[in-house]
């Protein structure tokens, strides 16, 4: 079993969730108003981390091997045209 990481702007989120569905991914996990520092600096200020607006979110997917690569496909371009990243990492259930 695999497990993608997303975090992208959530002004993207819609388009992200047609990308796991149209992979045939058996669902997600959505966490909102994720802000913090990466490579393009600070993702938010105070000031929008209370309206979630500019905030990025962080989309969870578990998926099979098959799954994973369609995902995988999928995404590159998204990310490429909207930015974010991703992650993939091989996880076993508890």
């Amino acid at each position: 079993m695999n497990r993608v990481d997303v975090i992208l702007s959530e002004r993207e989120l819609e388009r992200l969730i047609n990308v796991i569905d149209s992979s045939g991914a058996p669902g997600y996990s959505v966490a909102r108003h994720i802000t913090g520092r990466g490579a393009h600096g600070l993702v938010a200020s105070e000031a929008l981390e209370v309206t979630g607006l500019g905030a990025n979110v962080h989309v969870v997917v578990f998926c099979e091997e098959p799954i994973t690569e369609a995902l995988r496909t999928a995404l590159r371009p998204l990310l490429a045209y909207y930015g974010g990243v991703a992650f993939l990492s091989t996880c076993e259930p508890i």
